[in-house]
């Protein structure tokens, strides 16, 4: 009797408990945490210390699968089993399975990592893909093998190329220079918040003892630019000016430009860039002063050439060009340099294709020359000019006859002095007979 009571009160102690376990199902218990040794964390290409982007085609680049330890006690031994989708393989050959080690024991409460190193084949879109891991591992202290495995998702990124680029890289001193500098993506992955500053001596160039830029030289209106995001296998442009002065010429301009991105994993990447610009001297050639002069009996067009720059103009041609029904001929003649410290004259005999037309003559001066990069200018004066016929003889007029008239006139009066004397003296002779 007393064990019937004692088991009916043992029914009524457990029958919640028994309720409970039902429902947990069998092998389970309330009590029961399925607590593992490692945890994961993380994957993504590159190393554990850094992330690097990658893009299709890639071969033999490292792929981390970064774990925590968060067990009560150190592992080693760690090893570690990769299985990826299609497009991917290990770098030992198709067919070979994916194998790291992590060749050190992790503490508990530490984190560690597998690097495998994978090829991509081309065709692998930049898109996030599924893995698993097999993580092989033993406890310090304890004999046997444990192992866990993790799904998990990792990106392949593209990879993001910066080129920098002028879109002219000359310029020329004495003036106010448009620059258009162009920022260009060439790669798979997008830049993004791309911004760029010119390094100046404000800035980090005067920190350095011996700064290989003369950017201090020159005067720019900005220094910094924000241009956004820069999408694959694209572009984008930004614009400034440039002044440079008369002591700058016939060198390089070296321009140092910071520029800072966010690449495909998030991280900042700061990137210092150096765009180079040569500097021509100024060639500033004008015309003045053309005329016709009368030179050995020859009608000869001058001027005078003034070069207001502040280099030589080279290989320097002027040619003298008739214009609007003119039959001067056409003449060109070698002048050689034109200097900035003095005018240069040309002088050009006049000559006429077919018979002489006098008169007035329209014409056109045109000085072709060469810079320092040996690049040809034309700079042309059109003028109008007088020709006259020196080969015809003046009518005559009362000056052409007063000389003549003059000496009869000086004759006339000699001659009547002349007689008076002799008739005075043959008076004198007669009274003295």
């Amino acid at each position: 009797m007393k064990s019937l009571v004692f088991t009916m009160m043992a029914l009524v102690v457990l029958a919640p408990s028994l309720d409970a376990y039902a429902q947990l199902g069998k092998g389970d218990s309330p009590f029961e945490r399925n607590f593992g040794d490692v945890k994961f964390l993380d994957a993504y290409f590159g190393t554990l210390d850094q992330k690097i982007e990658v893009t299709p085609g890639d071969k033999n680049v490292p792929l981390t699968v970064v774990f925590a330890n968060v067990g009560s006690q150190d592992i080693t031994g760690i090893k570690g089993q990769l299985l990826l989708p299609l497009g991917f393989s290990s770098s030992d050959g198709k067919g070979a399975l994916i194998f790291a080690d992590s060749n050190s024991e992790s503490l508990a409460g530490k984190h560690f990592s597998l690097t495998f190193f994978v090829n991509l084949d081309k065709g692998v879109p930049v898109q996030q893909f599924p893995a698993t891991v097999k993580v092989d591992y033993t406890r310090l202290r304890e004999s046997g093998q444990r192992n866990a495995f993790f799904d998990f998702d990792f990106k392949v990124t593209g990879e993001s190329i910066l080129n920098l680029k002028a879109g002219n890289p000359f310029l020329t001193s004495l003036k106010n220079n448009e620059v258009t500098i162009q920022i260009t993506n060439t790669g798979t992955a997008p830049l993004s918040n791309v911004k760029v500053v010119l390094q100046n001596t404000q800035t980090s160039v005067s920190a350095t003892a011996n700064p290989i830029t003369n950017v201090e030289s020159v005067v720019f209106d900005q220094n910094e630019w924000d241009i956004g995001t820069i999408d694959a296998k694209s572009s984008k442009k930004f614009t400034f000016s440039v002044y440079v002065p008369e002591n700058v010429k016939t060198e390089t301009l070296h321009t140092p430009l910071q520029v800072s991105y966010f690449n495909a994993h998030g991280d900042k990447i700061d990137d210092t860039r150096t765009v180079d610009f040569y500097i021509n001297g100024l060639i500033d050639a004008k015309i003045y002063d053309i005329k016709v002069i009368e030179l050995s009996g020859t009608q000869t067009i001058i001027g005078d050439i003034i070069n207001e720059g502040n280099i030589n103009a080279l290989f320097a041609f002027v040619t003298l060009e008739p214009l609007e029904g003119s039959n001067i001929k056409k003449v060109t003649q070698f002048i050689d340099e034109l200097e900035t410290d003095s005018p240069v004259p040309f002088n050009i005999p006049v000559e006429f294709d077919g018979e002489p037309k006098y008169g007035d003559h329209t014409i056109k001066v045109t000085v072709r020359y060469k810079d320092d990069l040996r690049v040809e200018h034309l700079v042309s004066e059109i003028a109008t000019i007088n020709l006259k016929d020196l080969t015809a003889k003046p009518e005559p007029t009362a000056a052409d006859f007063a000389p003549g008239i003059i000496g009869l006139a000086i004759a006339g009066i000699a001659g009547v002095i002349i007689y008076k004397k002799i008739k005075k003296r043959k008076q004198a002779q007669s009274e003295s007979s």
